[in-house]
């Protein structure tokens, strides 16, 4: 967190792995704004509560650190917000120096953070990229980007195709088949996804689970 250049104005969302008091106070003496899961074990008392709510809104508070060092850290009063995810059955703690935001769109934000991660468990999930080449980040960015590429082409030979098969069987079968110059029509007529599972199955355990 001390190697990010903040800007003011700007956003910062945190895990709750990310509960440094003093970094989150830098934040704050940058008029920029952060949200950071809160952990359980957090101490503080509350010195103002908002009576009206919107719906899934357990709490929504102005408190104070009691615990010793980290009322040191961070000096200044924050905003607890509790909000129950219907979609997940779970309930969320947030801290944050944005008073001005809804309830609601303190819970987003983090929401918009989640998001990322399933991208990048998409990424992983979907691209080919076994390890990276370069370690530079144009490096990174040029290979992640031709390995979209590379799926997104087999995405239009999917849809264009009218195959009924999906992006990931696709991807597959085109991955043992790169020095096969049958016609694609025909590869993917004549290629059976299970043929390709008994081939890859006992090599790589639970791939096809």
């Amino acid at each position: 967190m001390n190697e990010i250049p903040y800007e003011s104005g700007s956003y910062y969302v945190f895990d709750r792995g990310y509960n440094a008091f003093g970094e989150l106070y830098h934040i704050h003496q940058h008029e920029s704004f952060f949200i950071v899961r809160a952990k359980k074990n957090l101490q503080y008392k509350c010195m103002k509560w908002r009576r009206r709510m919107s719906r899934n809104v357990l709490t929504d508070s102005e408190i104070m650190l009691t615990d010793y060092i980290t009322s040191k850290k961070y000096k200044e009063k924050l905003r607890l917000v509790k909000f129950y995810d219907e979609e997940q059955g779970r309930e969320f703690s947030f801290l944050t120096n944005a008073f001005h935001l809804s309830s609601l769109e303190v819970a987003n934000l983090y929401k918009n953070r989640w998001q990322i991660e399933l991208f990048f468990k998409w990424l992983k999930q979907h691209l080919k990229i076994k390890k990276f080449w370069g370690k530079t980040e144009n490096a990174v960015r040029i290979q992640i980007s031709a390995a979209i590429i590379a799926y997104c082409l087999v995405a239009i030979v999917q849809h264009d195709m009218r195959l009924e098969r999906s992006t990931y069987e696709v991807l597959q079968i085109l991955s043992i088949s790169l020095t096969d110059k049958t016609p694609l029509k025909e590869l993917f007529e004549k290629t059976k996804f299970n043929d390709i599972k008994e081939q890859f199955g006992p090599l790589i355990p639970g791939l096809f689970d």
